[in-house]
């Protein structure tokens, strides 16, 4: 698993020597005659006068680490499972959310997912099963992989979130109602689509449900409808 956190780090270090340089050219003065310490002590002293840059610094390094994994991966997580998508068959652009089906905010987030798909005809939605919260989490996922293979996906997935918890009971229920036969779920296909999803997990540092995927961002939790709108809006532009 990357080390996000000692990668960042090690930019933030190459950063303050980035300044130091830049400080040492801007006083005039020859590189050469400026020791080590001299420099060290003009950005140290900066930096304690401007304590607020530090926060804002290691967002953007963290941004920027992000937005690399997320263009080395890209082509894997925009590409759905089967039918496991909603909205555009010609996108372009894409959403991706990282869900569990106990997860309640992610069951919160259906009604913005609805109003962006109802809004804009250019949007598509891809939906990875990321079961992280128990085993009926992971008996929901390849349940739902199964409605994929079905072309049911759009129907199970929102009758499932509006049953409550993943249950036994409920999922055999969802599954009976809509003609799904969940046992499809358990073949090598989904067992990859689930293993991918969890590699994909580690590589974009993910940590939670929904986490979403749009552009070069990564978004985590329930943000929003005007968060995602604002994103999806970005992620449209920078195609331009």
């Amino acid at each position: 698993m990357k080390n996000w956190s000692y990668t960042i780090m090690v930019g933030f270090a190459a950063l303050i020597a980035g300044a130091a340089a830049t400080v040492a050219v801007s006083s005039n003065a020859p590189v050469s005659t400026m020791d080590k310490a001299a420099i060290e002590r003009v950005v140290h002293d900066y930096i304690l006068a401007h304590p607020e840059i530090l926060p804002e610094a290691m967002e953007r390094m963290r941004d920027r680490e992000v937005g690399k994994a997320v263009a080395a991966n890209r082509s894997i997580i925009e590409t759905p499972f089967a039918g496991g998508w909603e909205g555009s068959a010609t996108p372009d652009v894409t959403l991706v959310e990282f869900f569990d089906y106990a997860c309640g905010y992610c069951r919160a987030s259906i009604p913005v997912i609805d109003r962006l798909l109802k809004e804009d005809p250019k949007l598509r939605i891809v939906y990875r099963e990321f079961p992280v919260l128990g085993p009926d989490s992971e008996a929901a996922a390849k349940a739902s992989l199964a409605a994929a293979k079905a072309g049911k996906y759009g129907s199970f997935h929102r009758a499932l979130f509006a049953e409550g918890r993943p249950e036994p009971h409920t999922v055999a229920r969802v599954a009976k109602q809509l003609g799904i036969d969940p046992t499809q779920g358990n073949g090598p296909d989904a067992t990859r689509e689930l293993a991918n999803n969890m590699e994909l997990q580690r590589a974009l540092n993910l940590t939670g449900t929904p986490s979403w995927i749009v552009g070069n961002k990564v978004l985590s939790g329930a943000v929003g409808y005007d968060v995602l709108k604002a994103a999806v809006t970005e992620a449209r532009s920078l195609k331009r």
